[in-house]
């Protein structure tokens, strides 16, 4: 499935270094998406793009991952020619990394 399916996300940047947030939909998610969706994981998704080392943060209160890509916009906004300087569309490339399905929720349903 894609990641899209569980999160959403969004991408900020500071010089040439990249910040994309995955926030689960849902809390119940968020162990599933620290088990798949890692720094290596990262790294192999926007191969070609980051140059450098992709770090991850874990915010279990948020249900939310931040990645920092470091060499990741083309030497950054002031100078790149990149259409997308800024790199606010990584948030979409990074939701479209594949990942397992979640394994399937038992709820009891109340009459």
């Amino acid at each position: 499935m894609k990641l899209r399916m569980l999160a959403h996300s969004r991408a900020g940047d500071k010089g040439n270094t990249s910040n994309i947030s995955v926030i689960a939909y849902d809390p119940k998610d968020y162990e599933h998406l620290c088990h798949y969706v890692t720094a290596a994981r990262v790294k192999d998704h926007f191969q070609g793009l980051v140059q450098g080392d992709v770090i991850r943060y874990e915010l279990p209160k948020l249900g939310a991952l931040n990645f920092v890509l470091f060499d990741a916009l083309g030497g950054g906004v002031t100078r790149s020619l990149a259409l997308d300087a800024h790199g606010k569309s990584l948030s979409s490339a990074m939701l479209e990394l594949e990942i397992p399905d979640p394994p399937a929720r038992h709820e009891t349903i109340s009459v």
